[in-house]
């Protein structure tokens, strides 16, 4: 591309089916966030676009754990989600949902554009079925025993206990999810994309156009297309999604995949009128960013898209970077293995420019990284507190002291090589943070902004202007030397506002506070002078920038990282992505007791087969629990909680050998667990379904 107008930069839709955690912003909402921040601040004329993927059997899949339906889901976490980028400065201009009327009308619009051109290949084949249900079943609705590991609970695409790929035919003893029963094959008709089409224009365009893009992606998209490309299914039977605009597609909607990127157009739609400009213009610069899960569909299955469509242009690049890990594992949502958003935010208030630097400076650009507490605490501590806030807070404090707080001349005439050197370096130091940022080496930027400090605690360090005025009279006598070096200090400070703006934005805006400057400062232009702070103007007290982070708070985090994740591995809590946190009100420890005591508990999975009200009690249901080996009748004080219909089939953790008890002339054989949340009982039952009869050990 000869000539750049306009950037359009994309960062990938989530799934509204649970909330985001420090994997997504590492691995490309953040990076994204950095780069049109520079580009902003390049003014450049730049739209940054996302929005929640709110279509899909994920999300079907979560309304079925919660029993609600899928709008009510992907409300619920549309909301949760905006809510945590928007707390971590996230400057979407639009943040929108694959769920309104505009993108329903642009998906169905582009199929129809695409069908109308002979582009889709009409095939009838078999897919499982649920007769019950009368429904085509996704492969993740078919749940049966993992061939590999024994899992009884593994989807009909994968196995999350062991990570293999499955297909349902694979499964044993397959059944629904829906129903349990087991399913059949019934044909069923679909319109499929034939990537094999676009192959020579993808090696032409993407192969022999882009070498420059990032190996880790090149290399996948190398690897698709030499092994050749296939024929993709572009419709799925559903009851949930976007209609296919044909008059024969009752129950069919658009694929997930075929939709969601669309997201992207519709989006900028309802930001403007002049949607158009940033996607069928040439001289638009367009750019994803996502993680590395998802190269095949933006660099392959969607360019081949907006080809066949035509009138469109194609990402100019693909930034994917690769998984972060947590503490040496891999993130894991069904074993809440993860560091959530909105739960960091809440326990580190206003400390969001922390994790933001501790992401970008150990982005997973190349290869999968490890984030730790641990490092989350020393880059902290000896970056942020020791490096860069302490260069600031020392020269805002020495020129209040040996300045009587106001911007110090530059005296030309006692210059020395040290000063001279410190201006070059901020004009080499701009032009490597540019090339970094324009080629997204993010990492690398970040480390030129910490050098920058770096360099300006030694030049303080090497100019001793304190030593300089340990007396009256030697401050009298080198009063313009402190005043060359506290300038320069003062002018580099401006600087580190506007290089760290893209990384930190609350963090300059401090910066820009005590120096008394206004946002345009920030503007790139402005980068590498030293004629940012007047001479004679009065600046505001210091203020610290970071503040250091204690060892009990990383204890405490790593306590629950552990403790959730062996809770949710035993079955005794469901995941914790599907809740919005709260703050109990806790009840006080019982008496301590010793692992004896407790080994003594019989807990067993247990399903409830039938459930009624005991009549002339109004708390107690009388509940039929089969447990595998043989059937119980407990009788639970939960019926001013749950009604019986409502609780059929769900799977409780039970007291197998509590002694028998009548209630209400019923014998109890045994008790479930129950936990208190907000005012309201919730089962003890684990995120995944058993078989019953299983112990919790």
């Amino acid at each position: 591309m000869e000539k750049i107008s306009r950037y359009l930069v994309t960062a990938a839709l989530p799934y509204a089916n649970g909330p985001v955690h420090i994997g997504h912003l590492a691995g490309c909402y953040l990076p994204a966030d950095i780069y049109v921040r520079y580009l902003r601040a390049r003014k450049a004329d730049v739209k940054f676009v996302s929005g929640t993927d709110e279509h899909g059997v994920p999300i079907n899949i979560k309304a079925m754990q919660e029993n609600v339906s899928p709008q009510d889901i992907v409300d619920k976490y549309h909301r949760i989600i905006g809510d945590s980028f928007a707390a971590m400065d996230i400057s979407f201009d639009i943040f929108a949902r694959t769920s309104s009327p505009v993108h329903h009308k642009t998906a169905a619009d582009f199929f129809k554009n695409m069908y109308d051109k002979g582009l889709f290949e009409e095939k009838e084949t078999e897919q499982f079925y649920d007769p019950e249900k009368q429904t085509f079943l996704a492969d993740r609705y078919i749940v049966g025993t993992c061939p590999i590991c024994g899992n009884e609970r593994a989807y009909g695409d994968q196995c999350e206990r062991c990570g293999t790929s499955l297909s349902p035919e694979e499964l044993i003893n397959p059944r629904s999810s829906l129903s349990d029963a087991v399913p059949v094959k019934k044909k069923t008709k679909h319109w499929y994309m034939p990537l094999q089409h676009y192959e020579p224009w993808l090696k032409e365009w993407l192969i022999e156009g882009h070498k420059e893009w990032k190996p880790n992606v090149y290399g996948q998209c190398k690897s698709w297309l030499d092994n050749g490309l296939h024929s993709r299914a572009m419709t799925r039977d559903s009851n949930w999604g976007i209609k296919v605009p044909l008059p024969d597609a009752a129950g069919k909607v658009l694929y997930v995949w075929f939709d969601a990127p669309i997201g992207y157009i519709s989006a900028t739609k309802e930001l403007t009128e002049q949607w158009a400009d940033y996607w069928c213009k040439e001289d638009t610069k367009l750019v994803h960013f996502i993680g590395k899960d998802n190269i095949v569909f933006h660099c392959i299955i969607f360019p081949s898209m907006l080809h066949g469509h035509g009138g469109f242009v194609v990402p100019e690049n693909v930034p994917a970077n690769e998984f972060l890990n947590i503490e040496g594992q891999k993130v894991s949502t069904s074993r809440n293995w993860a560091v959530w958003v909105h739960e960091y935010v809440e326990d580190f208030p206003g400390q969001q420019d922390v994790l933001r630097y501790v992401l970008a400076a150990n982005a997973p650009e190349t290869k999968d990284n490890d984030f730790t507490w641990k490092e989350f605490q020393d880059r902290n501590n000896s970056e942020l507190v020791s490096i860069f806030g302490n260069f600031v807070n020392r020269t805002m404090v020495l020129m209040h002291k040996l300045c009587g707080g106001k911007v110090p001349p530059f005296h030309a005439d006692v210059r020395d090589d040290r000063d001279d050197l410190m201006r070059v370096m901020l004009q080499e130091s701009k032009a490597r943070i540019e090339t970094a940022l324009e080629t997204f080496h993010f990492r690398d930027a970040l480390a030129e902004v910490m050098n920058v400090a770096r360099e300006g605690n030694k030049y303080l360090q090497e100019k001793e202007p304190w030593i300089k005025a340990k007396t009256p009279e030697l401050q009298a006598e080198n009063q313009a030397l402190i005043d060359n070096c506290l300038h320069i200090c003062l002018q580099l400070t401006a600087n580190l506002a506007i290089f760290i703006n893209p990384f930190l934005p609350t963090t300059a805006r401090k910066i820009l506070h005590m120096l008394k400057l206004v946002d345009r400062v920030l503007d790139w232009e402005n980068a590498g002078s030293t004629k940012l702070v007047s001479v004679g103007y009065s600046l505001r007290a210091p203020e610290l920038l970071f503040a250091k982070v204690e060892d009990a708070q990383i204890a405490q985090q790593i306590e629950k990282l552990h403790t959730r994740a062996a809770a949710s591995m035993a079955g005794v809590v469901s995941d914790a992505a599907s809740t919005v946190p709260t703050t109990p009100a806790h009840e006080p420890l019982k008496p301590e007791i010793q692992y004896d005591d407790f080994a003594k508990l019989d807990l067993r999975i247990g399903t409830i087969t039938h459930a009624e009200k005991v009549p002339k009690a109004d708390k107690l249901l009388k509940l039929t629990i089969d447990l595998g080996f043989e059937t119980r009748t407990v009788v639970s004080g939960i019926a001013e909680h749950f009604t019986p219909e409502s609780i059929v089939g769900t799977q409780v953790t039970v007291v197998a050998n509590l002694a028998p008890r009548k209630m209400r002339g019923i014998e109890s054989q045994g008790m479930i667990l129950m936990a208190a949340h907000d005012g309201k009982l919730v089962f003890m039952n684990g995120a995944d379904t058993v078989a019953p009869g299983s112990s919790i050990s």
